[in-house]
């Protein structure tokens, strides 16, 4: 078999043109092997390649070398044909696949789920004698399809009655063979879309008419003639979706929290109310103490491994004891009448049961193909995850480092421990393949109803995850990860999370990434980036501190002291402005009415009213430790917690933060202007510092950050084809939205947190397409709750905004929800997914009665108890016709 290859590039000097591909013949994936082209035309390029004859599927891709050894490749997948046997020579004219405009249309959550097809076409193989037409096309409904109408008799002569319907056999692409007898070199052509059942007109597509420009061929030759796209006329997709976390689902088969199967009938809500979207928390394993502090879903024990407490009970089996089995229902049946989450009651249960459950059917399970199946392709981290989970029991501990032997990861070490606990490390797989079973079983269903689910992925993982055991040098475990100070804290964020050392990720291409979005890829069709602002840099606070206000961004651009003696005039001490600044007249504003009581017990006098910290308590992790030794004595609660506070402001209290890497240099401090080192700068080191400051924060990392993102991010998200959405709120570097636009990103926008620091309000007007916008996160309070938080906040908001007359409201009636909630679906954002709760409140009947009850998360309490659950069944809420039917006549009406 020869294929003739000709495709269409522009080169600059130094370029050439290779073709590459997974198969032999290409060079086996090995780009050194890469297949030459020859540039014989202006832009075109060409090559003429010998195949094995027993090869059918022919599978490739373009690259450009450049002699500096950079190598650019094509977006996307790998172009592919297959081919009769009969068909020996073929010419390929072809497209160089650069990233699409509307790249977000070829997500599975379109393609595999939205548009999803169900039956497919015939496939369209390439013959002798026929051109085998191919054009790229992801946004066609399931009852539509494309075809090709033109001059040639073959295609119709342009009477759309008898246009050529395409296959979908291998959609977003669509095929179709044309006898090349039926065409003329020159002719023109067009696609459109069209109605499945009736052929009748859609669209047609919105450019002027193709040309055919075939080379002079016989009869037995087969030409394919691909890479084009269609320029789909039809409104922008726009769609709805609901926000809920797993947990907080209630069913009346449920086990006192919402388990994988209960997405099943929150996907029935979304098709019955048309909605596209089911967005979910994190579904990882939090497993680290077996208590109710393991509820926060952002601190995984693995990337990987799914949480045990989202098991449908019932689906794994029943005891066969008939009175165990009876006591399971009825426990269940009390923990699910619980108004929140009792989650160690929950768990407790659920281990009982399956470890029952294991006993009697384990060995069954495990013989299955299915089960092998599940464990050879997981076992890369399925195999340490199981020793970290009986480690971590056996030790009554997490942290690794308390482990003894098994301390520091020994894979010998750790196959032997397993050969030695093979009955518990069996129980860790056979949970884990019951979980994935499940959640796989959910995701069919949604994509079968059109509807995608959308997973989020953390930005961190926890020091003590079997990540961090297997593969510590992938992370910098001597800090903590966190956000600077925001709406959600003032004193900034610190989740005690490690940070990831990208330089050693990058050896390997990402590969712990990639492994962790392909993972995701299996159960969801899009996710959110959880704080996506950390692939440009994350903010670093030392192991010592217990405040973000003492964290700095990582990786950044640090001042030499001469540089900002030189460029802004400002002079450094570092001995003073690096440490606290701790002076006799700013003792009672920290300590109050315990000031001589905490001067002599925590300073040291240094003269000239001038005083310095103790030396242990001169970090904030030892003043913690030190007044958490102190929590039992009630009677001091206060006064304590006053004074831990004091001493940590104090510590805060600095105007630069040294560089751990770049020793010399120096971070100035977040919210500097709030310190006594500011107010003790006279005006004009004021206005150089605040110059310096500015730079820092606003101007100065713009285009290395840039340069950061867009090293680390493109081989991640391409790793999938799942839809990119993130959360890009916080402190936003100038070069953030560059980077979301480049990439085809969909951006977050929450009205309450607008992106112009200059409104109280965002515009739902002005919304970005490619974006997602929302009433409410998790991480906020509902519409009902902020709507009764600040009188001045909603008289503005209910004037201003929704441009109602008068005094507001005292409480969120259901028609203003209603009107918020319209406003948001109305906007040109390409996706509103709003959270369940401000669904329901548009209904003053099946709305929650206190709003109070409806938060999931307080941001500025890291021991917050994630425990929130829908206070009406999915049963009932699927029963509620005229709220469903309002729901998606609202839906409906906003052009959704």
């Amino acid at each position: 078999m020869k294929l003739f290859f000709q495709v269409n590039y522009h080169t600059e000097w130094g370029e050439n043109l290779f073709i590459t591909g997974a198969q032999e013949a290409f060079g086996g994936g090995d780009i050194d092997k890469a297949i030459p082209m020859t540039l014989s035309d202006g832009d075109t390029w060409t090559a003429a390649i010998e195949l094995p004859d027993s090869l059918y599927l022919v599978t490739y891709s373009y690259i450009v070398r450049h002699d500096n050894g950079t190598v650019r490749r094509e977006w996307g997948r790998a172009h592919r044909f297959e081919r009769r046997p009969d068909t020996k020579n073929i010419r390929i004219i072809d497209r160089w696949q650069d990233q699409p405009w509307d790249k977000p249309y070829y997500s599975s959550a379109f393609t595999d789920c939205i548009n999803y097809r169900g039956e497919h076409d015939k496939l369209v193989e390439a013959e002798p004698g026929y051109l085998t037409l191919a054009v790229d096309a992801p946004m066609v409904n399931a009852d539509e399809a494309v075809a090709v109408s033109g001059e040639d008799e073959a295609l119709g002569s342009w009477d759309t009655s008898k246009a050529a319907r395409m296959s979908d056999a291998e959609y977003p692409t669509w095929k179709i063979n044309i006898p090349l007898s039926g065409i003329k070199n020159g002719s023109d052509y067009k696609f459109l879309i069209i109605k499945k059942a009736t052929g009748d007109i859609v669209a047609w597509e919105g450019r002027d008419n193709r040309t055919f420009h075939l080379p002079a061929i016989d009869e037995n030759i087969s030409v394919i003639d691909a890479g084009q796209r269609l320029v789909n006329s039809k409104n922008a997709w726009r769609g709805a979706g609901v926000a809920i976390p797993v947990f907080s689902l209630r069913s009346d088969e449920d086990f006192g929290v919402g388990d994988f199967m209960d997405i099943k009938k929150m996907v029935d809500w979304a098709v019955q109310t048309h909605q596209n979207f089911v967005q979910v928390l994190p579904i990882n394993d939090t497993t680290m103490t077996h208590t109710w502090t393991d509820s926060y879903p952002y601190n995984a024990n693995s990337t990987f491994a799914l949480h045990p407490m989202f098991l449908r009970l019932s689906v794994m089996g029943r005891l066969n004891d008939k009175e165990r089995q009876r006591y399971f229902d009825e426990l269940g049946r009390e923990l699910n009448k619980l108004p929140e989450i009792d989650y160690e009651r929950v768990n407790k249960a659920k281990i009982q049961f399956t470890r029952e459950l294991y006993a009697q059917n384990g060995n069954d399970d495990m013989s299955t193909p299915e089960f092998r199946e599940f464990l050879s392709r997981n076992a890369s981290w399925l195999t340490p995850y199981a020793a970290f989970c009986v480690l971590r029991d056996l030790n009554g501990t997490p942290d690794m480092s308390k482990w003894g032997e098994y301390a520091v990861y020994d894979e010998a070490k750790v196959k032997d421990f397993i050969d030695a606990h093979t009955y518990d490390i069996n129980y860790v797989y056979y949970i884990q393949y019951h979980l994935d079973r499940q959640m796989r079983m959910v995701h069919d269903y949604a994509r079968a109803n059109g509807v995608a689910i959308k997973g989020d992925i953390p930005i961190g993982i926890s020091r003590t995850s079997v990540d961090a055991w297997i593969s510590p040098r992938l992370f910098n475990l001597d800090c903590q990860a966190g956000a600077p100070p925001d709406d959600f804290s003032v004193l900034g964020q610190n989740w005690g999370l490690p940070t990831y050392n990208w330089e050693e990720m990058s050896k390997d291409g990402f590969a712990w990434w990639k492994a962790r979005f392909r993972k995701m890829a299996e159960y969801f069709d899009a996710y959110r980036i959880d704080h996506v602002l950390g692939f440009f840099r994350i903010w670093e606070i030392p192991m010592d501190a217990v405040h973000g206000l003492l964290g700095v961004f990582n990786r950044a651009l640090p001042f030499s002291p001469d540089e900002m003696r030189n460029s802004y005039d400002f002079w450094i001490d570092t001995e003073r402005h690096t440490k606290p600044l701790i002076l006799e007249w700013m003792l009672n504003d920290f300590f109050g009415e315990w000031t001589e009581e905490c001067r002599d017990r925590y300073l040291i006098p240094e003269g000239y009213g001038k005083y310095r910290l103790k030396e242990e308590f001169d970090t904030q992790r030892k003043v913690a430790d030190h007044f958490a030794a102190l929590a039992a004595d009630s009677d001091d609660r206060e006064k304590n917690n006053r004074i831990c506070q004091a001493l940590m402001g104090l510590i805060d209290d600095v105007l630069f933060i040294e560089d751990s890497y770049e020793k010399g240099k120096y971070h100035p401090r977040i919210s500097a202007q709030f310190t006594y080192q500011y107010r003790c700068l006279n005006d004009y080191e004021k206005w150089c510092f605040n110059r310096l400051y500015n730079d820092f924060f606003y101007r100065r990392h713009n285009e290395f950050w840039y340069d950061k993102a867009m090293w680390k991010m493109p081989p991640l998200i391409d790793a999938t084809d799942m839809l990119v959405c993130a959360e890009d709120l916080g402190m936003i570097p100038a070069c953030v939205p560059a980077v979301m636009s480049a990439l085809q990103i969909l951006v977050l926008e929450i009205q309450r947190m607008p992106k112009d620091p200059t409104t109280p309000f965002g515009n739902t007007w002005n919304y970005p397409y490619n974006s997602v916008c929302t009433t409410s996160s998790h991480d906020m309070d509902g519409i009902r709750r902020w709507w009764e938080a600040d009188r001045a906040a909603t008289q503005k908001y209910f004037n201003e905004v929704l441009r109602e007359p008068g005094e507001a409201p005292e409480y969120a009636e259901p028609w203003i929800c209603e009107k918020i909630v319209r406003m948001h679906l109305e906007s040109p954002s390409m996706l509103c997914i709003l959270p369940l709760q401000d669904w329901l409140s548009t209904d003053g009947l099946v709305r929650r009665q206190d709003p109070r009850e409806e938060l999931i998360n307080i941001p500025a309490n890291p021991r917050h108890y994630w425990r929130y659950r829908m206070h009406l069944t999915l049963e009932q809420l699927n029963a509620e016709k005229e709220l469903n039917n309002r729901i998606r006549d609202m839906i409906h009406s906003s052009g959704r």
